[in-house]
C-alpha cells in the first residue's frame, strides 16, 4: 500500500508557491515541503482541511491510494 501526495499539482493549478500556501494557512514551509515530497507518515485532518480550503480542492485531489501488487498493466498478482 502506498499513498501518493499530489500537493504540488494542486498548488500549480492555483499558481501558488509553497511560501504563499504556508503563509495563507499557517503551516510552516518545512512541514508543507515534507508533505509535498511524501516524507510524512501522517497528516492532521485540520491541516488537510486548511489546504483543501485554500486550494479549493477535495482531499482526493491531494491524496491517492495505490496498491503495491499491481504491475504496469494494472493486473494484480492474484489474477
Amino acid at each position: 500500500m502506498k499513498i501518493l501526495i499530489h500537493l504540488d499539482i494542486e498548488m500549480a493549478k492555483n499558481k501558488m508557491s509553497l511560501k504563499e500556501l504556508s503563509q495563507n494557512i499557517g503551516i510552516s514551509m518545512t512541514n508543507l515541503s515534507l508533505l509535498k515530497n511524501g516524507k510524512v507518515k501522517a497528516i492532521r485532518f485540520s491541516t488537510l482541511e486548511a489546504i483543501c480550503k485554500e486550494l479549493k480542492c477535495q482531499p482526493g485531489d491531494i491524496l491517492e491510494y495505490v496498491t503495491d501488487d499491481k504491475d504496469t498493466n494494472g493486473v494484480t498478482d492474484e489474477e
